[in-house]
């Protein structure tokens, strides 16, 4: 064979042309791929391309260790050869050895810095690895590298410096001319995303796919969207089309385990992170999200042993030993707190470990008595996240306050009774760590009664109809409430109960909605839904607010970081429901924490009867109805009620009065309101 004549099948051509065939045979036929890498290499044994090709396609043909002999010869003899380097980053990130996979990407990077795929699969391994500022970092280089346009490069390297500014003057000034430019669009929705502008990118994204339905990369982004805006069936739905596309990636797969934990999907969620975690068993951060699947559904041991083996692989991973603190029921031992303290000492961790570190020690010194130095630990952790996070007490305040000029009782009566009449949704109001998992479990023991958990969908549509673009905006919500009509009321209800239907997984009548920030939006859901039954946890507001001070939650929840600022929510809360109370007696039903751990048998009744719910033993035995909790609280509702956590807060009083002074008169008039 001649060096021109590459043959397969008796075709024949240049040795660019036979290249150029097995690379597109590798996508569809990665046999065939290496036939033809093999008939080059026939003619040319030492054809670089060719041998680059032919290992590619024994990774391809699921032979990793095969395609790694050859990759491994090939560095040998010239230890400057880039893309053999970057083709052994993909083989090694194959075999799940990630930290290998970056240090070829790395070198392959080094040697060539316009290998734009490297990038991204740098990019890749780096989000496999829980280093999300370095997968950003490498995938605005893949951009910038897979770009011709200086002008997109510019604007690329500007986003990967963070300078926000100017990335999105570059960005809108590039995209009035090339409005189709998917990259760029993509790009400025990765530039919303990182100033919270959440919805913005969504629709960016949904804008790139609608143009280009096989950017992969922007569906990718997309589905991670939608799962911090809480559209898990959107989120699942997109996971689910990337896996077609290619099955076995791994990041695919770490996306897909976690819309099915978002849609409720627990068992499902634990076999996929089952499966990754075999395959790639170096991800503290899929070995975190595993546990989290399984202490969910109840499965204690296993959910600490997951997060024992983050911590292995990761020693400074804040959040799984916040994790193991937030089962209530774990206990810290001398060398646990021993490490936790190591790693507060080094100077080279992030912020978000820093406060997960903070709040586990905290909950460490608590079990062991020491309170002094335990609270100091909460205190840290609340200082970080306070600075992390942007909320403001003023405009909550004022918020709540616009509620209840709204929400009269001329309102109430005009449009009582116009929604839509479905009695399904049960919702469980209040503040965090009032009781609510509590009322949760004991309600979903009931025969008739489906548990699901705090869904965002009220919240969703108040903010739709608030019609709030940008934030220096006001919205038009709650006054918008007025102006509804009788149909719309109607149709909002209904959309709730579509919104919801994916998270109900039984025929039962009745489902629990316990989004304790649904108080706010009372007036709303008893317009929309009339017959829905709304129950308020309360718990002592120095019970309460400490419990939430000393919580680190997943999302939201910006009020809880700070004595004052908790107090202050707390009050605005207690006086909100009070208004409604006043117009609209008897539509709320008020479960007091304290009264339940006293006298359970009594509450019960009475929250059963308030429910339309025929009087069933097992809720009494709510500790042995098995099911998946998602909340801080999940191990403490599978144990009987217990009063030993009533006055917890006491042994912090000495350190507790910005709180009470936050309080007030809400403090002395407990249980009831001033």
């Amino acid at each position: 064979m001649s060096t021109t004549d590459a043959t397969k099948g008796g075709e024949t051509g240049t040795l660019a042309t036979a290249l150029a065939h097995g690379a597109a045979l590798l996508e569809k036929s990665p046999k065939h791929a290496a036939e033809q890498a093999k008939a080059i290499l026939a003619a040319l044994p030492n054809q670089r391309e060719a041998r680059i090709l032919l290992a590619a396609a024994h990774r391809r043909q699921g032979d990793a260790a095969g395609a790694k002999t050859l990759l491994e010869q090939m560095i040998a003899e010239d230890m400057s050869w880039a893309e053999a380097h970057y083709e052994m980053g993909l083989v090694q990130g194959a075999m799940g050895e990630g930290k290998a996979a970056v240090r070829s990407l790395e070198r392959a990077l080094s040697l060539k810095p316009d290998l734009a795929n490297a990038w991204r699969a740098l990019g890749d391994q780096l989000t496999l690895a829980g280093d999300e500022a370095g997968a950003d970092r490498a995938y605005m280089r893949h951009i910038k590298t897979a770009s011709n346009d200086p002008r997109l490069m510019e604007a690329a390297d500007a986003l990967a410096q963070n300078d926000i500014p100017v990335a999105e003057r570059l960005l809108k000034q590039y995209l009035k001319q090339h409005p189709t430019d998917v990259s760029a669009i993509r790009m400025l929705a990765e530039l919303a995303a990182r100033i919270g502008r959440y919805q913005d990118a969504e629709h960016l994204l949904e804008r790139c796919i609608d143009l280009a339905p096989s950017f992969t990369a922007a569906r990718h982004n997309l589905a991670i969207i939608e799962l911090r805006l809480g559209k898990a069936e959107e989120a699942h739905r997109e996971a689910e089309t990337l896996l077609k596309t290619d099955p076995e990636n791994p990041n695919y797969r770490t996306l897909y385990a976690s819309a099915l934990v978002r849609v409720g999907e627990y068992e499902k969620a634990i076999e996929s992170y089952g499966s990754l975690l075999r395959e790639y068993p170096k991800q503290p951060k899929a070995w975190m999200s595993y546990g989290h699947a399984l202490k969910t559904v109840g499965r204690t041991p296993d959910s600490i042993d997951a997060y024992k083996k983050s911590i292995a692989l990761q020693p400074s991973l804040g959040e799984a030993y916040w994790s193991l603190a937030n089962l209530k029921t774990f206990k810290f031992d001398d060398a646990d707190v021993a490490a936790m303290r190591a790693q507060l000492e080094r100077t080279d961790i992030e912020d978000d470990d820093r406060l997960h570190l903070h709040f586990a020690l905290g909950k460490a010194l608590e079990d062991a008595k020491q309170f002094e130095e335990s609270f100091h630990h909460y205190e840290a952790g609340n200082a970080i996240r306070q600075k992390q996070i942007d909320y403001d007490e003023d405009d909550m305040a004022f918020r709540l306050d616009r509620a209840k000029k709204v929400l009269t009782p001329v309102l109430i009566k005009a449009k009582s009774g116009k929604g839509c009449p479905a009695p399904d949704p049960i919702f469980i109001v209040g503040m965090p760590r009032a009781g609510s998992t509590l009322l949760e479990q004991i309600l979903s023991s009931h025969s008739q009664v489906e548990g699901t958990m705090e869904l965002p969908d009220i919240i969703a549509i108040a903010k739709r109809l608030g019609g709030k673009a940008r934030r220096s905006e006001e919205s038009k919500y709650p006054e918008i409430i007025a102006s509804l009509s009788d149909d719309e009321l109607q149709k909002l209800g209904e959309e709730y109960l579509e919104r919801t239907a994916i998270q109900r997984k039984t025929d039962k009548p009745f489902f629990i909605d316990k989004m304790p920030n649904n108080f706010m939006h009372a007036g709303l859901i008893h317009l929309i839904l009339p017959k829905a039954k709304i129950i308020d946890a309360r718990r002592h507001p120095m019970a309460c607010c400490f419990s939430g001070f000393k919580q680190h939650f997943a999302k939201g929840q910006g009020f809880s970081y700070g004595l004052e600022r908790i107090g202050r929510y707390y009050r605005d809360y207690v006086l909100l429901m009070k208004h409604f109370d006043e117009i609209a007696p008897g539509v709320v039903h008020r479960v007091i924490y304290e009264n339940m751990v006293a006298d359970p048998d009594t509450q019960i009744r009475a929250l059963l009867d308030f429910c339309g719910l025929p009087f069933e033993a097992a809720c009494l035995n709510f500790h042995e109805t098995e099911r998946a909790v998602r909340t801080a609280s999940s191990e403490q509702v599978r144990q009987p009620i217990y009063a030993s956590g009533v006055d917890q807060w006491k042994n912090y009083e000495p350190w507790l009065d910005p709180l009470k002074a936050a309080l007030g008169d809400i403090l002395t008039a407990y249980p009831d309101a001033p």
